[in-house]
């Protein structure tokens, strides 16, 4: 499905006009249609497809076409992935789950130290 196809199943699943999508975006609501426009005459700029994404609680990526998910990535997660590729934070993660209940008691207690540390 191209950008145009999404941003109009997007825009319609919310019931919403164009001229409602070019208010939000503070532009003409021609200029809105060129974006959903087959001929794709006007991209949006870097602002309006960020605000697109944010309003539609979509990824930049699902609008540009880099990805089948419209699932935004939580900051988080994408914190986790990467963290979970380092191969030493990886084999810890993994054997966290084994770990006793008192070990993962003074885990806990010395995580709240180290936060602590920093205020």
């Amino acid at each position: 499905m191209s950008f145009q196809e999404r941003l109009k199943k997007l825009r319609v699943a919310k019931k919403l006009t164009q001229e409602d999508m070019a208010k939000l975006l503070g532009i003409t609501r021609q200029a809105y249609g060129y974006y959903e426009s087959s001929t794709n005459q006007r991209e949006t700029d870097h602002e309006a497809t960020k605000k697109l994404a944010n309003f539609f609680d979509v990824s930049i990526d699902y609008l540009l076409e880099n990805t089948d998910n419209p699932d935004p990535i939580d900051k988080d997660e994408e914190d986790f992935q990467k963290a979970i590729n380092d191969p030493d934070l990886k084999r810890w993660y993994s054997e966290l789950p084994k770990s006793s209940e008192e070990d993962l008691r003074k885990l806990r207690k010395m995580w709240d130290i180290i936060k602590n540390e920093d205020k």
